[in-house]
């Protein structure tokens, strides 16, 4: 029995349609023993994931199918008390799509379903957890499969989020330059804020303290990719039990402006200023609250930030 979760929403409403005249019928095609959850409207997946999971916690090799984008992705692990006991099937519908992207899962949607179907030994894959510490606020954790971003990375995310001008560029298939289009926005408009980032990484048995009096942002990744292509960490690898980061401090808007398009193909360290780390767990204490997304998802702004590893023996993973 598979178990599909359904965003009808993503990639600007055409989730629907896809599933409908693609996954559907290639389902019943193929006698394929299945049970479909719509979600319609935001928080829901969350809702969907945390009720199939419990109701169905005893089934043996629990397959949960996600059709939707990075997003929902997200929303599903939120909802998983325990994502060791369930395999996660991915078929991409969204606008940036960047977990299949380094997956290599493909963009057709029948192909997709067909290497979960015919895929009987999941992969390993690590994620990521977020903790907010603000003094004035109990601590709150989300989990992340591609990214975690704090700062202006973050603040693109969440003029995206409500962006119509994104969901225009989606029809047409351009989707990944709203993200641009916002990025360049948002530098220009970004203010001073400065920062300490804490990082250890017990994989690599070192630890590292970076003070930065301009910081732009820091992405912690699990993967290559984020914002629909940027390369920020072509090192990372989603099984290996660390996080690659990129953090951009006392660096000129100008240097960020030339070394923004570059990081399409992961040649933006050339810039003085830009900087890749590894680690295990980081922490961030900023001077004023910042932005902050778990894979394209913006929920609040905080000060204080902790990131962590999850590595991927404790963790039952992506079929694709």
């Amino acid at each position: 029995m598979y178990h599909i979760i359904i965003n009808p929403a993503s990639r600007s409403g055409r989730g629907a349609k896809i599933w409908a005249e693609q996954v559907e019928p290639a389902l019943k095609a193929g006698n394929t023993e299945y049970q479909t959850y719509f979600s319609g409207k935001a928080g829901e997946v969350r809702q969907l994931a945390a009720q199939i999971t419990a109701e169905h916690a005893a089934e043996p090799d629990l397959t949960l199918i996600v059709l939707g984008g990075d997003g929902t992705i997200n929303e599903t692990l939120q909802g998983i008390a325990d994502p060791s006991k369930v395999i996660l099937g991915y078929i991409p519908t969204g606008s940036s799509n960047d977990l299949a992207r380094d997956l290599g899962i493909s963009k057709d949607p029948k192909a997709a379903l067909n290497l979960i179907l015919h895929n009987n030994t999941p992969r390993a894959m690590d994620l990521g957890r977020l903790t907010y510490l603000d003094e004035d606020q109990p601590e709150e954790s989300r989990l992340f499969a591609v990214s975690c971003g704090i700062g202006f990375d973050a603040a693109v995310c969440a003029e995206a989020m409500s962006s119509r001008i994104k969901d225009t560029m989606n029809r047409i298939g351009l989707g990944k330059l709203t993200y641009l289009g916002i990025a360049l926005k948002q530098l220009i408009t970004a203010r001073k804020v400065s920062c300490t980032l804490t990082l250890e990484d017990k994989v690599h048995d070192k630890k590292e303290s970076v003070e930065l009096p301009r910081f732009l942002f820091v992405t912690c990744m699990s993967h290559r990719y984020e914002g629909g292509g940027f390369m920020f960490c072509p090192p990372a690898v989603d099984h290996d039990g660390v996080l690659d980061l990129c953090s951009v401090g006392n660096i000129s808007k100008g240097l960020v402006l030339l070394a923004l398009p570059t990081a399409f193909f992961g040649k933006h360290y050339f810039v003085k200023g830009i900087n890749a780390h590894t680690a295990t767990q980081m922490s961030i204490t900023a001077s004023a609250p910042l932005w902050v997304h778990t894979d394209g998802e913006v929920t609040r702004k905080s000060r204080g930030f902790r990131v962590e590893c999850l590595p991927s023996p404790l963790i039952k993973d992506i079929v694709g």
